[in-house]
């Protein structure tokens, strides 16, 4: 293989590389806690973009039960969002010859 063809195949990588970030940033991912009670969705950029609490939580009693929910549910959906990230990123580089240890994004 030579430098052309290399050089070719990293501009095709790198216009990939742009689409599959923006595929990812429209993946929304639902984190759920206490069997569905408190659920959270996070967007493809991690954020939070609703937060469903059921109503018989919110008592004075509970808030501090219901503040590690709402957590466990964040991290719930960060993890699910990574998960699929990983796996979109995984399809891009599918086929292509790369360095042992090397991953993508650089």
């Amino acid at each position: 293989m030579d430098i052309g063809e290399i050089m070719k195949q990293a501009g095709e990588m790198q216009a990939k590389m742009k689409e599959m970030q923006e595929k990812i940033a429209e993946i929304e991912v639902t984190g759920e806690a206490g069997g569905g009670m408190v659920k959270v969705v996070l967007n493809g950029k991690g954020y939070a973009s609703a937060v469903a609490i059921e109503r018989s939580l919110v008592k004075e009693d509970d808030a501090e039960i219901l503040e590690d929910l709402i957590a466990a549910a964040i991290n719930d959906a960060k993890s699910k969002l990574e998960t699929q990230s990983a796996e979109q990123m995984k399809t891009l580089t599918d086929g292509m010859p790369m360095p042992p240890g090397m991953k993508l994004p650089f």
